[in-house]
């Protein structure tokens, strides 16, 4: 459907006790409203085993509605060759963990809320819903993220504390990723104009234990933002999604010291993907935490020194183009697509198969050699990942998982 209106609402949901909860309903041409329900079945589907953002939204455009694509799920997954049944999350779990947001003082915010940062709501797999904690009117600010090693030098971190406080006193949102090092200085540093954490981890989880302060601080004066629900423990592979978070979040972003292949490289890169001005501070030959900024700027980067340097390039004349930064099929619609064809899925995923092992391989690739319809092909795959039995990965790439 296409929403038009947006309203705020309380109702009362029994979870075991009375409570109230803020929910934001959606109006469409008709006048029909979006309900508690589907909040519900939008967060039971993302936390339900093998889904991921992008297969949440393909899952909401081939089935319409959250709801439905629940009911596909066990089918779905029993045909991709899961031998168990498949882990729908139950709806008494998605109801504690609005609970659990409502004892936090936090708010359980949809991709199609308002209230949603409207940059990040445009990358291709953006979540479907995240946790907010603190001043949520922050969310409408321009943002610009400042990134760095944890191992930080003293100049690193003094740079970084200046950057951000100068980009707050312009009127930005400092985004950063709550680690130790660079990531807190800016934290610091823009603290007084307000401040974003993205977290790999729950709302309610500090970490690193060193950055209880700032992480109050930022409670209090700031907003705290993670896709992973209430409690979730801080994994290694939790923070490359952080990081989209932060590059989806920011108009541009600004590194200051990094190793090669750490994570705020991941970063620039993920920003670059999604179309994000990159800026690196220059450092020392001789300092290998220069090594990743300076590579940075000999790929293109815009070199860094004070925050004018940021302000010059990212203005509201250069506003990205959000309304083509994601495709209509991967949007979620409330129209479901045509109904595929059990045979030809089954051929598909025969041959899909046969033709892919752990190694990586494009999806073009597949339909070119295999001459393999898209619809018929987007069905195997959905079924193979459910399963737990594919796996992807960026650049539009596929490989059968290690258990496969």
């Amino acid at each position: 459907m296409q929403v038009k209106k947006f309203e705020c609402a309380q109702i009362h949901a029994l979870t075991g006790s009375s409570i109230v909860f803020n929910i934001h309903f959606m109006r469409d041409d008709s006048g029909t409203y979006c309900t508690f329900n589907d909040t519900i079945n939008w967060l039971r589907l993302i936390r339900s085993a093998n889904v991921g953002p992008q297969t949440f939204y393909k899952l909401l455009s081939r089935f319409g509605s959250a709801g439905a694509a629940l009911e596909a799920l066990p089918e779905m997954a029993r045909r991709g060759g899961m031998k168990m049944t498949a882990l729908v999350c139950p709806r008494q779990d998605a109801e504690r963990e609005i609970d659990h947001h409502h004892r936090l003082g936090a708010k359980l915010i949809s991709r199609d809320e308002a209230l949603y940062p409207p940059r990040l709501r445009h990358i291709g797999d953006a979540p479907p819903l995240i946790s907010v904690l603190g001043q949520i009117d922050l969310l409408r600010k321009r943002a610009v993220a400042v990134v760095g090693a944890r191992n930080s030098s003293v100049n690193g971190l003094r740079i970084a504390e200046q950057l951000a406080r100068d980009l707050g006193d312009s009127g930005m949102l400092v985004v950063s990723g709550l680690a130790r090092g660079i990531d807190a200085a800016a934290h610091r540093g823009s603290l007084p104009t307000g401040t974003l954490a993205a977290l790999g981890g729950g709302v309610d989880v500090i970490y690193p234990r060193e950055n209880a302060e700032i992480y109050d601080a930022i409670k209090e004066h700031g907003v705290l933002v993670t896709e992973f629900a209430p409690g979730t423990r801080p994994r290694a592979q939790n923070f490359p999604r952080r990081n989209r978070i932060i590059a989806g979040i920011s108009r541009g972003i600004v590194v200051v010291e990094a190793a090669p292949r750490s994570g705020s490289l991941i970063t620039a890169r993920l920003a670059l993907e999604q179309g994000r001005e990159v800026f690196a501070v220059p450092g020392s030959a001789i300092d290998p935490r220069a090594r990743g900024t300076n590579d940075l700027i000999r790929q293109g980067a815009i070199l860094t020194e004070t925050a004018n340097d940021v302000l010059e390039v990212i203005s509201p004349e250069r506003q990205i183009n959000l309304s083509v930064s994601i495709p209509s099929d991967e949007a979620g619609s409330e129209q479901p697509d045509k109904p595929i064809d059990n045979q030809d899925t089954d051929e598909a995923r025969k041959l899909i198969e046969r033709f892919i092992g752990p190694t990586p391989t494009h999806v073009d690739t597949i339909i070119r050699e295999c001459a393999i319809s898209s619809p018929a092909l987007s069905a195997a795959l959905l079924e193979l990942e459910l399963a737990g039995r594919l796996e992807r990965h960026p650049g539009n790439l596929i490989s059968l998982s290690d258990g496969a």
